[in-house]
């Protein structure tokens, strides 16, 4: 029995040998940054700091300028979990300064923290110019005003309909005033502004969801398609395309993250990055479903695009690897043809954003749990001073100076630091979060 415990066992290491990838490629850097950032780089002293609401507000964290006074409010949320299926319970939305405007909800009964998204996001629905903050709890979708908290209306749905909550435009209209709601992870509902049921979609493709379907007008015509999962369904919820995968058993998970990279005059000349979960795999795709390239091996999680690296041509993707021991978690950053360009090692790096922080033109890699800035030579050169470290992060004007800050969530507190090296974004930028933010 011995001999044949020994022999299980080399059998298991010789079979991750063979599926986990190496990294044995040539990386520009592979770094590492770890424990208490004191003393590493110059610290940052936050732009504002506001102290989280403690009874209606939660760690689930969205950003808008809801008065239209030209400074970002903060709306903070908690949601009521149970068996995985969890709803918005209570909302709490502060001043710059942390004064609290208004609550909604009944506190009793939700948490702070999440593992997910939580069904609570700030959009001028009606398109009045004022932004709405609009929420799933139990089986409803709630408008509520956004200067005051007033309940506007209810839209009933699904009793577990309530994992997240997308604006689109499936209809045709001059802007979206669609909403899609859905289940954890299997039926996806979309509804108009005025409430009807436009349709509904159950395994799409025959497999499960994504954690946030995102819109996407492929071709043009003024109407969404949405990416649900590893398919891409028509603005009216029939099937598209599905994705099909060489080297990883997608059946066994679930699409977490998607980011677009380029859009293009066809939909072959669109590019999406994605990523699986449970299958533990990075896909890179064009508008139709066709695989340009794969990546194995790993539970690939969260995606940016940018570029960190002047001479390699053509957009860079940071990902992160989830689900490791603390301590050894990475963020690697390839290039558009797939290969692993550097890796950065912290303690947690789950949550993290590209963004040009020196103004140089190009982007540092921020992460959240380390409160670090981190250059093309993965060295921190700036440290972001909170207190404690981050559980979530946001990139948006926070300012009102037109130039992408960083927004740090901590379990007691929001923390915006001005983004004093970076340069303005070209056209319109709204304060806050964007629309449809999502932790994935």
């Amino acid at each position: 029995m011995k001999n044949m415990a020994h022999i299980i066992g080399f059998l298991i290491l010789v079979q991750l040998l063979l599926v986990t990838p190496s990294f044995s490629q040539s990386l520009r850097y592979d770094s590492s940054d770890h424990g208490e950032p004191a003393g590493k780089a110059p610290i940052v002293q936050p732009w504002a700091a506001v102290p989280l609401e403690q009874v209606y507000g939660g760690n689930w964290v969205v950003t808008g300028d809801l008065d239209r006074d030209g400074v970002i409010e903060i709306v903070s949320a908690k949601n009521h979990n149970e068996n995985d299926v969890h709803f918005t319970s209570s909302v709490a939305v502060q001043d710059i300064n942390g004064k609290l405007l208004w609550r909604w909800g009944n506190p009793t009964i939700g948490r702070r923290v999440w593992h997910h998204d939580v069904a609570c996001q700030i959009y001028d629905w009606d398109g009045d110019s004022w932004p709405e903050i609009v929420v799933a709890t139990k089986a409803a979708i709630v408008e509520l005003d956004g200067r005051t908290g007033h309940e506007r209306r209810r839209i009933a749905i699904p009793e577990d309909a309530t994992d997240c909550i997308v604006f689109c435009n499936v209809s045709g209209n001059p802007r979206a005033t669609d909403i899609m709601v859905k289940d954890r992870y299997h039926n996806i509902y979309v509804y108009n502004y005025s409430g009807e049921l436009l349709w509904t979609v159950n395994d799409p493709g025959g497999y499960r969801t994504c954690h946030q379907p995102r819109p996407y007008d492929l071709d043009g015509d003024g109407r969404d398609e949405i990416f649900a999962g590893y398919s891409m369904l028509n603005h009216d919820g029939s099937l598209r395309w599905t994705i099909s995968s060489e080297k990883a058993e997608i059946k066994n998970g679930h699409n977490d993250g998607v980011r677009l990279v380029k859009k293009g005059e066809t939909p072959a000349d669109w590019r999406f990055l994605l990523t699986y979960c449970g299958a533990n795999g990075l896909a890179y795709v064009d508008g139709n479903g066709a695989t340009i390239w794969e990546q194995t091996g790993f539970h690939y999680e969260s995606l940016n695009v940018g570029r960190v690296f002047p001479d390699v041509d053509g957009p860079q993707f940071l990902v992160d690897v989830d689900h490791v021991p603390k301590g050894e978690s990475p963020v690697i950053v390839f290039d558009e043809n797939g290969n692993r360009l550097s890796r950065l090692t912290s303690d947690y790096c789950r949550h993290h954003k590209l963004l040009d922080w020196s103004g140089n033109g190009l982007d540092e890699i921020i992460l959240a749990n380390a409160r670090g800035v981190f250059d093309k030579n993965g060295e921190r050169i700036a440290t972001l001073a909170t207190d404690s470290p981050g559980e979530a992060m946001q990139m948006g004007d926070m300012t009102g100076d037109g130039v992408p800050d960083v927004g740090i969530v901590t379990p007691t507190a929001f923390f915006v630091f001005e983004n004093k090296g970076g340069v303005k974004v070209d056209g319109e930028v709204k304060l806050g979060s964007i629309v449809n933010y999502t932790l994935y």
